[in-house]
């Protein structure tokens, strides 16, 4: 909806904006053609987690940080789980590693196929929602949807379900899943794994708007493979690289008058996290087959394009499958869930590779393992500016399209982050005030 103020500038408003999750509102001003000031406005009350944590007992988090997402809440357990073991001085199994990244590899698979298909591609092929898609694309939509049940169904069977798991505890799992019941999945992940190569082919034929942004990239690396559900150290393109325990000395949070979620800085800047940033500074340590894949599909060893995070997404999807068949493939039965864990007084980081990026916990605990403390820093936070910066290249790059073609490529620039506001919602309120 478009309409003129009294003083002759102009305002679009879109009153819903589908495909993202939570509830905020965009504000860009323009003055004589010139963009002014943009506002990536989240008005979501704040459900204050952190809050609910302290005064808890340090083997809680698992279970209560997973509740903050419907998506991805491996992501929390893992990130709370580590910080958790640290403080506590605690190393689990190789054992129990693999099958927490076997757990974060279904949740990945999930993830990325409900933003490719679902919430991203009606944007690259002119359709308004995934159902109006389905009504011509129906095998796209079949095939998306038979990706993310082998997604879930790996969750279901490793964090007892699919949805906020239960299986998860501080020193590892309450059981293990026994080969029987994983390989009851393999069939499912093979022919998702064939689908996700179709998929990088598909994406990769989109017609992507030109729009290339020099952020600071900011991700997990990890010697032994692609950063998932840990990493040994944090990288950045800046040339930065420090141990996770050092994440809070880099990272400080900030609060913003039209956010009620907190703003991040790295080093001080604006910088970015996200498959983009985790594959650019880890193409290497991604599979020969998920690399092939990349360039296949026309992509560098980096991408600094945000439009074509979609094709990141897909490469991602191919090399969760492969490492989820991989793991499958070499268990066996027997293994001990758990490692026992007893509190000890002091402080600890915990981060992992979420699906939308870097996530990170710090907890401080007593001698009875009482929480005092508790900070969570999820992606969509720390990429707010970097959406903000987005916003503003592409009202100021692509002004002269009309009011309906502008505010489209601003939603684009929006959803190339599958920002997770909440998990609740799917609600944007788009404001574009001419002068």
């Amino acid at each position: 909806m478009t309409h003129q103020l009294k003083d002759g500038g102009q305002v679009m408003h879109v009153g819903m904006l589908a495909r993202v999750e939570g509830e905020g509102g965009m504000h860009i001003e323009y003055r004589d053609g010139k963009v002014v000031d943009v506002k990536l406005n989240i008005f979501e009350p704040p459900r204050f987690y952190e809050g609910f944590l302290r005064g808890r007992k340090f083997t809680e988090p698992p279970d209560i940080t997973a509740r903050i997402c419907g998506i991805c809440p491996v992501a929390y357990q893992s990130a709370s789980t580590e910080a958790m073991e640290t403080i506590c001085g605690v190393t689990t199994t190789p054992e129990i590693q693999l099958m927490r990244r076997l757990l974060y590899c279904g949740e990945w698979i999930e993830s990325h196929a409900l933003h490719i298909f679902m919430l991203h591609a009606p944007d690259f092929l002119g359709y308004e929602s995934a159902l109006d898609m389905a009504k011509v694309m129906p095998d796209v939509v079949k095939m998306a949807l038979r990706i993310k049940k082998a997604g879930n169904d790996l969750m279901t069977v490793v964090g007892g379900r699919a949805i906020h798991p239960v299986n998860v505890k501080v020193g590892g799992f309450y059981r293990m899943p026994t080969v029987a019941e994983l390989l009851t999945l393999r069939p499912a992940l093979a022919q998702s794994l064939e689908d996700a190569l179709a998929a990088v082919e598909l994406v990769s034929t989109f017609d992507f708007p030109a729009m290339e942004q020099e952020y600071t990239y900011v991700a997990l690396r990890h010697p032994e493979g692609y950063p998932l559900e840990r990493g040994t150290e944090v990288v950045a393109t800046s040339g930065v690289r420090f141990p996770v325990a050092e994440l809070a000395q880099h990272i400080e949070e900030f609060h913003v008058e039209h956010s009620n979620a907190l703003h991040a800085r790295f080093d001080g800047g604006t910088y970015f996290v996200g498959p983009l940033a985790r594959y650019s500074l880890n193409f290497d340590q991604l599979s020969p087959l998920a690399q092939d894949s990349a360039l296949k599909a026309g992509l560098g060893e980096t991408c600094r394009n945000p439009f074509k995070s979609i094709i990141v997404r897909a490469v991602e999807l191919v090399y969760a499958l492969e490492e989820a068949l991989s793991i499958i493939d070499h268990w066996r039965d027997g293994y001990p869930p758990s490692v026992p864990v007893a509190p000890r007084a002091g402080e600890g980081i915990g981060a992992s590779e979420a699906p939308r990026g870097l996530i990170w916990h710090r907890y401080v605990i007593d001698d009875e393992g009482i929480i005092s403390d508790a900070q969570i820093v999820p992606p969509t936070s720390q990429n707010q500016a970097s959406i903000e910066m987005d916003l503003r290249t592409a009202a100021e790059q692509w002004a002269d399209l009309d009011d309906h073609m502008l505010t489209h490529r601003c939603e684009e620039a929006i959803r190339n982050y599958d920002p997770c506001i909440s998990c609740a919602t799917h609600f944007l309120d788009l404001r574009v005030k001419r002068s």
